[in-house]
């Protein structure tokens, strides 16, 4: 399996890291020619969402990645990532790849001092660590969007389709399952079609 990370901004190194261990292959996107590699999966890391929708549009990734996506190819977006996908953002009236029927709230936390660490279920998985750095949280799903994971009341990770977001960072600590929960959803989507 070959996943493509987004590498523009942010801990795109991180998540590599996280699929090696999980013995997928990974290469960085940072130009327009890398989309046409031969990939299975898209990972967009966080970062500042606003710069990341910027430099999407100015390295013309932005048409493609959406296309690709629409498509059908599975994608993650953790934190900025998940702003990235969003349909809607709650506090920004800008919208960027507007691919998943999610409301997201930006720096719903507060700016760098509202940065944390929790543990918590994660779909079936229990105590999956979580550590939130200038997160969004969910406010609103639409149909079809399955709630995987909340904190203090707050949605922090979904899933529609081959689609999912977390406003936390799983590439920031030693727990593989939220990145081979990726992964098994993209075996589970190829399935789906053949």
């Amino acid at each position: 399996m070959n996943i493509g990370v987004l590498a523009l901004q942010g801990a795109f190194e991180e998540h590599r890291q996280m699929l090696s261990r999980l013995g997928a292959d990974s290469f960085e996107i940072r130009q327009e020619r890398d989309l046409n590699a031969d990939f299975d999966g898209l990972i967009i890391p966080g970062g500042e969402s606003t710069v990341q929708g910027k430099l999407l549009r100015e390295l013309n990734l932005f048409d493609k990645i959406k296309e690709l996506i629409t498509d059908g190819l599975p994608v993650f977006g953790t934190c900025a990532g998940l702003i990235l996908l969003a349909k809607k953002t709650e506090n920004d009236s800008r919208t960027h790849l507007a691919v998943m029927d999610i409301t997201a709230v930006r720096n719903a936390y507060g700016r760098q001092l509202g940065s944390f660490y929790t543990e918590e279920t994660f779909g079936e998985l229990e105590k999956v660590p979580m550590t939130f750095i200038r997160a969004p949280y969910i406010s609103e799903v639409g149909a079809g969007v399955q709630i995987l994971a909340r904190v203090g009341g707050n949605i922090v990770a979904a899933r529609q389709g081959n689609r999912l977001v977390t406003a936390f960072h799983p590439e920031l600590n030693k727990d593989v399952r939220v990145h081979k929960f990726f992964l098994e959803n993209i075996v589970k989507s190829r399935a789906a079609q053949s």
